[in-house]
């Protein structure tokens, strides 16, 4: 054998064998924990699809229906009364999430600029920080609760007040959300534009949040998916109404709600109207997080 064949022979020896067996150790308790973990992530999802497809049976038998669009738009019925929808409920839903959104988005953000960019480590930050947490789990009824002894108490029941209460759910979402997607941005990102003589605002505007921006729009489309499902406090701010919103300072329809209202109800129609509610608050939700995924999405 020639020194150039030992030396191939030695080398191919050296190589590991990197051919997976089938009846290795390792390769069996890989197999059994990826079955067993697609195994408990069906079972998961189990209550998900069962969900869903009783929304899509209950609920889309009547709004996908020649009813269409008295669904979507009618008043909704009263006793024996047949027909009817759920116009009022949707514009009020709507509308209170977007007062909800204009009170803690700029107040969200703003904190998370403080918290994540220009004083993240003092007292104040941590402080913050740690009450942004505990409000993360804070009970949705307790909001309501809160916004009823300080809003409704003295102006009564109306959207500013359910906007409000939806407005404290979202807004810790917001700031950590925010916070988080400011951090990530590459520390030599900004130190680059400090050398380029950018002050701490124009990096701030020019840099941390341009870059942070699918980050900050997942948050934001998250929290307002979660205030669109809020039931609890609006049944302490917003009460309900059959009609649709005038204006802002009184009691206000909402798809939660009726759907609360009308899933006790002795009549067929209005069960039914529930079941179709249901349905157009999950689809309202399932827009907003799918717009989440598409702006959460990092950009190449």
């Amino acid at each position: 054998m020639s020194d150039v064949e030992l030396t191939a022979s030695v080398q191919e020896a050296a190589v590991p064998q990197l051919n997976r067996q089938p009846f290795e150790i390792r390769a069996v308790k890989s197999g059994l924990l990826t079955g067993l973990t697609w195994i408990f992530a069906l079972l998961a999802a189990v209550p998900l699809f069962s969900v869903i497809y009783m929304l899509l049976v209950q609920g889309g038998s009547r709004l996908f229906s020649a009813e269409f669009a008295e669904v979507l738009t009618g008043l909704p019925p009263a006793g024996f009364e047949m027909g009817g929808g759920v116009g009022p409920a949707i514009v009020g839903t709507l509308v209170m999430v977007l007062i909800a959104s204009l009170i803690s988005l700029p107040t969200g953000i703003l904190a998370a600029i403080y918290l994540g960019v220009l004083d993240p480590k003092s007292r104040i930050a941590t402080t913050s920080r740690f009450l942004a947490k505990v409000l993360t789990g804070f009970p949705s009824i307790l909001a309501g609760v809160f916004v009823y002894a300080v809003v409704v108490v003295n102006w009564g029941y109306s959207a500013w007040a359910g906007g409000i209460a939806l407005a404290v759910l979202m807004l810790p979402t917001v700031v950590l959300a925010a916070e988080e997607a400011m951090a990530q941005v590459p520390q030599r990102m900004k130190d680059a534009a400090y050398g380029m003589g950018c002050t701490r605002t124009q990096v701030i505007w020019k840099v941390v949040l341009p870059t942070g921006l699918p980050g900050i729009l997942t948050g934001v489309m998250l929290a307002i998916a979660g205030a669109a499902g809020e039931s609890a406090p609006l049944l302490f701010t917003a009460l309900f109404s059959n009609y649709y919103i005038s204006e802002l300072g009184e009691p206000t329809a909402s798809l939660s709600i009726l759907i609360y209202n009308f899933s006790g109800m002795p009549f067929a129609n209005q069960i039914e109207l529930a079941w179709a509610a249901s349905l157009v608050l999950v689809l309202i939700v399932l827009v907003f997080n799918i717009l989440a995924r598409l702006f959460g999405q990092p950009k190449v």
